[in-house]
């Protein structure tokens, strides 16, 4: 079912996006990667190549034009979207008193607003074909809150939201799968987004706990993508075996 689909993965310069590239790669569909950082794109790209297709465009997703210019640049190139991964995110946890507001508007603009333009850049395509599957990777945070976590879990809450109600207009009517994964903690470059010193605690706490790998999301990602047509996993909640919440 992967073989020779067009995925476009976000956030693909590290962790999760950076995995999951790979992985789709290896499963034989083209992959199209984007991030801001263009040397690790570089670097994913050269790996990709060995055995596989892949586009890559610097994309800052927050900035509707690069959505959709990227969006454009990969059907032009591949003639079709059938995946996109809207993965791209940031979690810099801080206590609101501590008023972080540049921070949150960069959380709001990251992990809200850019999976609402890069689904609006490949949404018209999709529609056109009668066919596609949006995943957005969502978060635990996206069903529970806590302490220093308000907006982070907020902006998460948002996409899960988002996620089935795009599912409910999308998936019978136009044959469009929608599917949310949210992980719980994952060893990836997330912590190191944390600015607010009281929680060095928690940050150290993280390093050392029994954490999920990027690949462990990549997997459920190539399940989701993977299913028969008639199929659409709508949710997968996975946590580390050790996480209680």
């Amino acid at each position: 079912m992967i073989k020779d689909k067009v995925v476009i993965v976000t956030g693909a310069s590290s962790g999760i996006g950076y995995a999951a590239a790979q992985a789709l790669a290896a499963a034989g569909a083209k992959v199209a990667i984007g991030a801001r950082r263009t040397d690790r794109l570089a670097e994913l790209e050269s790996k990709i190549n060995q055995s596989g297709e892949v586009f890559s465009q610097k994309l800052d997703v927050t900035k509707k034009e690069e959505c959709q210019s990227f969006a454009d640049a990969v059907l032009e190139k591949w003639g079709s979207i059938d995946v996109l991964v809207n993965n791209a995110g940031l979690m810099p946890l801080s206590f609101i008193k501590n008023l972080k507001i540049s921070e949150w508007d960069r959380m709001v603009d990251v992990n809200i607003k850019g999976v609402l333009y890069c689904t609006a850049a490949v949404l018209p395509h999709m529609l056109e074909k009668k066919s596609g599957h949006i995943v957005n990777i969502s978060s635990v945070a996206g069903r529970i809150v806590f302490p220093a976590g308000s907006i982070y879990c907020a902006t998460k809450h948002a996409v899960t939201a988002f996620s089935e109600g795009l599912r409910q207009e999308l998936s019978a009517r136009k044959n469009i799968r929608v599917t949310c994964i949210e992980p719980g903690v994952v060893s990836t470059e997330l912590v190191s987004t944390i600015t607010d010193e009281s929680l060095k605690g928690f940050v150290e706490n993280a390093k050392k706990t029994e954490s999920l790998e990027a690949q462990d999301i990549a997997r459920a990602i190539i399940y989701a993508v993977d299913s028969p047509l008639h199929v659409n996993v709508n949710e997968i909640l996975i946590r580390p075996t050790v996480q209680e919440r």
